[in-house]
């Protein structure tokens, strides 16, 4: 008889991605073949993301593009909006379980072969949401993503992350050496650290505290041939010592990305953020000084409640005068149980749109500027096991994307290109 094909389709940030990885290896230890979403399966995991305001007709969608293959898959919905929104999504057509932050990784347990009369819903309070789960990224050549921290205690204004992951969680230094060793052997020549709160990762052992820096300096002794890269940190956890660590690091590459949010003092506040400007702009200007050539990558909400357009302007203009290398923008939409919800002087959408189109624009401007910068120096480019349309591509060490001819002998190796934007053969 041959074994029963599970499907994943996963939406939303890095951290998804890990957990993911570690579900999908649970379904094939217990005897199912992992296949495309694409493809017809017996069933469909889908791993949902509560941070873009699209979550619901996102949902509703992949549920429907799994139910066009196989009307009597068995489909099961987890992930951030899962824990928010259980019961809106058992009542989606189709829809057999959903699993919400402490039950994502117990699907397995509750799959059978024929579809629920009724879905059984799965969601706890998210104050009992107190274990660590490691993950690892599915995909684990190349380039993997490690999970070691999950959970925000911070209480942004817009956030409702906390509600949907629960408190900040660490694992063990020890557990993370033992996850990178794994994902050297397996090949990986790249391990990016995710976490809901990178820089909050901690614990306290034998009456010891550890920290993130207490971390990379371990994984910077690690023995093989990797490299690391940090993602998203928040600006207040990026301290000194960590930038000028990487400065100087072997394994860890120079590219940060560091949420910004708002350039105005005031709606920084509003946003319940834990820095003002002028800490942000003093870690940038650190790693300038110490790595001329790292990229830098920001978050930005447009039309946050009370945003002026002195407000908006204030943020586009700290913004260019920074440095960075691109923006991850985002339109600020409403959500239930946060405080924002309740502030007054909403920005009509019909702005917050424009603003967010100006800041992308500034954005395209801002790599454009960052590319030609690099041009003329030799970076080191890890090419990817993928083949499009005759090409490869990977990624520079500080995050310059190359695409060149494929060249099998190239996958998965670190290859020295003198780079050009306007070259015909390695472009960006």
């Amino acid at each position: 008889m041959p074994a029963p094909k599970v499907a994943f389709h996963t939406l939303g940030c890095k951290l998804n991605f890990t957990d993911s990885g570690t579900i999908s290896r649970q379904f094939e230890s217990a005897g199912y073949k992992k296949v495309s979403f694409d493809e017809t399966a017996d069933v469909y995991v889908i791993n949902t993301c509560s941070v873009t305001g699209n979550a619901d007709r996102e949902c509703r969608s992949v549920i429907n593009k799994a139910l066009r293959k196989n009307p009597d898959a068995f489909i099961a919905v987890t992930g951030c909006f899962a824990q928010l929104k259980a019961d809106l999504i058992a009542g989606f057509k189709g829809v057999d379980l959903v699993a919400g932050a402490n039950d994502k990784f117990k699907i397995i347990e509750h799959i059978h072969q024929q579809k629920n009369l009724k879905p059984l819903v799965m969601a706890c309070d998210i104050e009992q949401v107190n274990e660590f789960i490691p993950g690892i990224s599915d995909e684990t050549r190349t380039r993997a993503f490690l999970k070691v921290q999950d959970g925000c205690d911070y209480q942004c204004s817009f956030c409702t992350i906390p509600l949907a992951r629960g408190k900040s969680r660490s694992n063990t230094i020890e557990n993370v050496l033992n996850d990178a060793r794994q994902l050297i052997r397996n090949g990986a020549k790249e391990i990016v650290l995710t976490g809901v709160n990178l820089g909050d990762f901690h614990y306290y052992k034998n009456g010891k505290h550890f920290s993130f820096f207490d971390l990379i300096k371990e994984l910077e002794v690690l023995e093989g041939n990797v490299r690391f890269r940090i993602s998203s940190i928040e600006p207040n956890l990026l301290s000194d010592e960590i930038i000028e660590f990487v400065a100087a690091s072997g394994k860890f590459v120079p590219h940060f990305h560091i949420p910004l949010q708002s350039g105005s003092d005031q709606i920084l506040k509003k946003m319940r953020r834990r820095y003002l400007s002028e800490l942000y702009a003093s870690r940038i200007r650190k790693i300038k000084m110490l790595m001329p050539f790292a990229c830098i990558g920001a978050d930005v909400i447009t039309g946050f409640p009370g945003e002026t357009d002195e407000d908006f302007q204030t943020t586009y203009d700290f913004i260019q005068s920074l440095g960075i290398s691109y923006l991850h923008v985002f339109t600020y939409s409403e959500r239930d149980n946060t405080h924002a919800i309740t502030l007054v002087r909403s920005v009509p959408y019909i702005i917050r749109k424009e603003r967010t189109l100006k800041l992308r624009n500034l954005s395209d401007k801002l790599h454009a500027r960052f590319l030609d910068l690099n041009e003329g120096r030799t970076l080191k480019v890890l090419f990817e096991h993928s083949e499009n349309n005759g090409l490869m591509s990977g990624y520079s060490e500080n995050y310059i994307r190359i695409s060149r001819p494929y060249d099998v002998s190239k996958v998965n190796q670190v290859v020295e290109l003198i780079y050009s934007p306007s070259s015909e053969l390695i472009t960006a």
